[in-house]
């Protein structure tokens, strides 16, 4: 495969005349009605931070312009990464997770003060209810029925991850992510476990995948993205990093896969697809060519966006080649990519895109040849 980039990288999302300018962990989808629809986690102070709201933009002239970010889930506590998947005729569901108010207060320890906001932080914190706590608390979503124009109550499901769940060719909606941690925890035995979506906001286990070891080592399986092929088979890209037990594998910064031919019941044992420090997380998608592509961070310098390709379902990827270098800062990734009506692509990251600026939202306009 040979990548060309389509010029120069794009802003998507920032809030330059705020302090509230910090956004990160997007996804990006096509509406059934053709628009564009991005969302991320913004108007924040740093990347962990109890200001984030989970937001989304609109293009209706394929990315060329967005609406302003307006919240879509905006609770007391930080609302994270978020993720979007548009369904059956008018369905989207949009997804995000959230921390503790202690495990805010512990990280603001460190940034809040070297940015003389600490007080302005605690001071927050200190308004926001045990009660709004319990209530909103976990690994979040709301969905609409009128191709996102409207969206009902805030739901609750057992696992996160970044892009939200996936749509079954029977329609049912398949969540697999990592088991929720309000203090953003891993926990011994914990592993990604494979949910069904009900419209109703109800959440059923489907089946799980078993975690990964390297050198005998357990690793931290998180931030999964499932895609369905036409014949069924889902393709589950997972993040695969140390756990800092073992210093010979806490540098992992990796993507594994694993394949499920029941709809989520069962799984293949995960299988590596690239490098030890080959990047995370991923995204899948197809392309109308039928390539599949999965996009994902590369967190060593230069730093940047890569994507991989399979011509043949998943069996086999052709790997590491540059949609971004950012060159600049190790905070960035997240991407996603929507295939454009000329059989290009836009890819939607967030990253760092100055020395001494906050993460924005961006995007790269791209093309293939097989």
């Amino acid at each position: 495969m040979k990548i060309t980039q389509i010029g120069t990288p794009e802003i998507v999302m920032h809030n330059p005349d705020s302090r509230h300018n910090y956004f990160g962990w997007p996804t990006a989808t096509r509406l059934q009605n053709g628009k564009i629809a991005v969302v991320a986690s913004g108007f924040r102070l740093n990347h962990v931070c109890p200001f984030g709201k989970t937001v989304i933009s609109y293009s209706e002239d394929e990315g060329k312009t967005y609406t302003m970010p307006a919240p879509v889930i905006d609770t007391a506590l930080d609302d994270r990464d978020g993720g979007i998947l548009a369904f059956g005729k008018s369905g989207v569901i949009v997804t995000s997770f959230n921390n503790t108010r202690g495990a805010q207060r512990n990280w603001a320890k460190g940034w809040a003060v070297k940015m003389n906001v600490k007080e302005y932080v605690d001071s927050y914190l200190d308004i926001v209810s045990d009660e709004e706590e319990e209530r909103y608390l976990g690994s979040t979503f709301r969905i609409s029925n009128d191709c996102g124009v409207t969206f009902g109550d805030i739901q609750k499901c057992p696992v996160t991850s970044p892009h939200g769940p996936c749509e079954l060719p029977d329609g049912s909606l398949l969540w697999v992510g990592r088991m929720f941690s309000g203090n953003d925890a891993k926990k011994d035995g914990e592993s990604v476990k494979a949910y069904k979506v009900n419209t109703d906001g109800t959440c059923e286990l489907v089946g799980g995948i078993e975690n990964i070891e390297i050198g005998g080592v357990e690793m931290l399986s998180c931030e999964p993205h499932a895609f369905p092929l036409d014949d069924g088979t889902i393709l589950c890209h997972i993040r695969v990093q140390g756990s800092g037990k073992d210093s010979t594998v806490s540098n992992v910064f990796t993507t594994y896969q694993s394949v499920s031919n029941d709809s989520g019941r069962t799984w293949s044992k995960p299988e590596p697809l690239l490098s030890l420090r080959g990047g995370a997380p991923a995204h899948i998608m197809k392309h109308s060519s039928g390539v599949l592509i999965s996009v994902y961070g590369y967190r060593d310098a230069p730093f940047g966006v890569k994507a991989m390709f399979s011509k043949d379902g998943g069996k086999t990827w052709d790997i590491d080649h540059d949609v971004y270098i950012n060159g600049i800062s190790a905070d960035l990734g997240y991407p996603s990519t929507v295939e454009l009506s000329d059989g290009s692509l836009l890819t939607v990251f967030y990253a760092i895109p100055e020395k001494g600026k906050p993460a924005i939202i961006m995007q790269q306009r791209w093309k293939f040849e097989l």
